[in-house]
């Protein structure tokens, strides 16, 4: 039975009131919506999970003889990663070594000969002093006629060729003071000249072993046996995944309230929205995007256009969290800061440089290896009495 128009009319407009209806709530649930939370977040899903990427360089030349870390490895600060061919590092610190002993003795040497040449001093003082006493007596004998003028002549000249020979003397034993005065002969400038040379060898043996300079997961190995490396290699990363953040791109048209100190709700896409990460604005980065691109704008070129910058924020996240749903650098997450705080100045920063992966001291002990063995050897090659501070009076 074909309906009435009435009929059709009717249903039509019931229809329509029902879609009006739906419409006009579906606009008061989003004004509320917008008035209760929206108007107090800033959400982006421009958001991906950040953290250090800490590179591990060689320091050293070297082939490579031993790889101890494989990528996914958890490695613990100061542990030994790659390990090189430490053949040729190991002749130049012997060579460092023997370099040492040597100059040791050749210093010693010089004090030797300054105490030598000081004692010919004294020996030729002798001869002129004695030489003026006969030449004052024959002075005198000529002046009585009990000694001849050819005499007095050969006395005076022989005083002349022994105050020649005492200022020779004199002149080298200067020569000799030159180079050991001031020092004594566990500090002279020769001595020190090759103690640097053997720490220097030394580190550079001690760093044919590749340490991590902080405790991670090992990524993106790039050295094999065999490998020659030279310094500034880099054989691997270590990313450690205890301190993470997440870097919001916000538009620059929302970010009048973002402060930092904020709270913030992450959600990971690797998780889904059941896993909410709680976060907190550590600071905003001084500069859009654009400016810290490989070519960044130049819009005195007369090319410009107008495109609504973002912002990077750096979000904080919380350790227990990280470590019962563990993160990685890159994934892709969805950020939503609560700006309805009080509003400080977005220089302020409360970024913390206090994880282990800011500081590293694996290196600090081998310069105070390499002074210690040093030492060692420069006492063991010290050899006879010392005469650093002594001074010849007879050369003044």
């Amino acid at each position: 039975m074909p309906l009435s128009g009435k009929i059709i009319r009717s249903r039509r407009d019931f229809l329509l009131k029902i879609v009006i209806a739906a419409v006009l709530v579906g606009a008061v649930i989003a004004i509320l919506r917008w008035y209760f939370f929206a108007r107090d977040w800033v959400t982006t899903d421009n958001a991906y999970v950040a953290g250090n990427i800490i590179p591990v360089q060689a320091d050293a030349t070297g082939v490579v003889a031993a790889v101890l870390a494989e990528e996914t490895q958890f490695v613990k600060k100061d542990a030994v990663l790659v390990r090189l061919d430490g053949q040729r590092a190991r002749a130049a610190l012997a060579q460092a070594e023997a370099e040492l002993g040597r100059a040791v003795r050749a210093v010693g040497a010089l004090y030797a000969l300054r105490r030598q040449v000081c004692q010919k001093v004294v020996a030729r003082a002798a001869l002129r002093d004695r030489t003026r006493h006969d030449l004052a007596r024959y002075r005198q004998a000529t002046a009585s006629g009990a000694s001849s003028r050819q005499v007095l002549q050969n006395a005076e000249d022989q005083l002349a060729a022994l105050e020649a020979d005492l200022r020779e003397a004199q002149a080298e034993y200067q020569a000799v003071e030159a180079r050991v005065g001031g020092v004594t002969r566990m500090n002279h400038p020769d001595i020190e000249a090759a103690k640097a040379r053997y720490n220097d060898a030394y580190i550079e043996f001690l760093r044919q072993n590749i340490r991590a300079p902080a405790s991670g997961y090992v990524a993106k190995r790039g050295v094999q046996v065999g490998k020659r490396v030279r310094p500034g290699d880099v054989v691997l990363n270590i990313v450690p995944l205890d301190h993470l953040w997440v870097e919001a791109n916000l538009w620059e048209n929302r970010m009048d309230r973002v402060r930092p100190g904020q709270p913030a709700l992450i959600t990971v896409d690797l998780y889904g929205s059941k896993q909410v990460y709680h976060g907190e604005v550590a600071g905003l980065v001084p500069g859009s995007g654009a400016v810290f691109a490989t070519l960044p704008p130049d819009n005195a070129t007369g090319n410009f256009i107008r495109i609504i910058q973002r912002i990077p924020v750096r979000i904080a996240l919380q350790a227990d969290e990280l470590e019962k749903q563990p993160l990685r650098p890159g994934l892709s997450t969805v950020a939503s800061i609560d700006v309805s705080g009080p509003l400080q100045s977005p220089n302020h920063s409360i970024v913390k440089t206090t994880t282990n992966e800011y500081l590293t001291n694996v290196f600090d002990k081998d310069l105070a290896d390499a002074k210690t063995h040093a030492e060692k050897i420069v006492k063991d090659n010290v050899a006879g009495a010392s005469d650093d501070g002594a001074v010849c009076a007879a050369a003044e």
